[in-house]
């Protein structure tokens, strides 16, 4: 049984670091513990992004799409209320999601958004 995860979300000029809640160490994207992926798809709205709802650090929303008729494993990105979405999960990464992993809005980009995925259990903070 793994650890569970806690993060801190330290401020950066586009978005957040991450740094262990426990260590203060930085983590980088590529820790196996979590995945930091870029907002894709055919339907993918730069637009939306725009919207307070996708600022680094806010709550998004993972909605899975078992009817989607392009890939049954698709996962669209939404922002946490449901009411905007942006694009979808990569499509090599879908699958490997369970479902009921937590995501936030972690770093802009030209044109799009980095978000981060954690486990279900994770804890993911700023500090006070």
């Amino acid at each position: 049984m793994s650890e569970r995860l806690r993060l801190w979300l330290e401020r950066a000029p586009s978005g957040f670091y991450l740094r262990d809640a426990e260590t203060g160490e930085r983590v980088r994207w590529e820790d196996e513990r979590l995945r930091v992926v870029p907002v894709v798809g055919v339907s993918f709205r730069p637009e939306a992004l725009d919207d307070a709802g996708f600022e680094p650090g806010r709550r998004l929303a993972l909605v899975r799409e078992p009817e989607n008729e392009h890939d049954p494993n698709a996962i669209g990105i939404w922002n946490e209320e449901r009411t905007i979405q942006a694009g979808y999960v990569p499509r090599e990464v879908a699958p490997e999601l369970a479902g009921d992993e937590q995501a936030v809005s972690l770093w802009r980009v030209d044109g799009g958004l980095r978000v981060l995925i954690v486990p279900p259990d994770a804890w993911v903070g700023s500090p006070s």
